[in-house]
């Protein structure tokens, strides 16, 4: 396996270096075979989810699922070469589907003046290429991925945004709820739609049972993530 295209979690679950450690997405793989990818990066990123896929011994045939944490270019952007290399469509909850279909980000925080600026230049297909959304995830959801893939919608960063806890491997995908680039720490406000709700929902993270947390930006926490998770909650809590 190469290692520099995947990095395993835990037992048919990995983490896809999308660019380095700072963009992720990942892999989880069924007993039988059948393969979901998570999150695809940006624009340049398809290719790179397809080798990662070759990586652990699958193809495009595997891939029976596609699922999106929430709506945003970097996370969005090398949907349409996965899709097209597998003949899916895409997993996204309710509230950033819309978004997805017409390849927009959500509206940003506009009580931040570089959110204020993003907005005037998002336009449809500008910020990602459109996709097809084949199911709508919602909170609680279990989806049928490798044992069990549950669904926790921690809206703010956008607002159908979500994270996602692997159940049984205990592993916790956080979405863009938490960064760990030079350690824990918020996304960035501008990126938000709704900077403050992030914090609020974040603390659901906290109460979630896990042995791995990975996240989209950056790399993960083997050594008892949660009580990590948990201090820099305590620690930043909105006020």
């Amino acid at each position: 396996m190469a290692q520099d295209l995947v990095v395993p979690l835990a037992p048919n679950v990995w983490r896809i270096p999308l660019v380095r450690d700072l963009v992720n997405g990942f892999a989880l793989r069924d007993d039988d075979g059948q393969v979901t990818l998570v999150d695809m990066g940006v624009s340049s990123s398809g290719p790179k989810v397809m080798a990662a896929l070759a990586a652990i011994g699958s193809g495009p045939r595997d891939v029976t699922r596609l699922v999106l944490t929430h709506a945003h270019p970097d996370h969005a952007g090398g949907a349409a070469h996965v899709a097209r290399q597998t003949g899916r469509g895409f997993t996204v909850h309710h509230d950033d589907a819309a978004h997805v279909v017409e390849g927009s980000s959500p509206p940003r925080d506009r009580s931040v003046l570089l959110g204020r600026l993003l907005d005037r230049v998002t336009r449809p297909g500008r910020d990602f290429e459109p996709v097809t959304v084949e199911h709508e995830m919602r909170d609680g959801d279990v989806l049928p991925i490798a044992g069990g893939l549950r669904v926790v919608h921690t809206p703010g960063h956008s607002p159908g945004h979500v994270s996602l806890l692997h159940e049984e491997s205990r592993t916790l995908i956080t979405g863009d709820a938490i960064f760990n680039v030079l350690g824990l720490r918020w996304p960035v406000k501008a990126f938000c739609t709704d900077f403050r709700m992030t914090q609020r929902t974040a603390h659901v993270l906290g109460e979630l049972d896990y042995d791995v947390a990975a996240f989209t930006h950056g790399a993960e926490l083997r050594d008892r993530p949660r009580e990590a998770i948990r201090r820099f909650l305590s620690r930043r809590s909105p006020s």
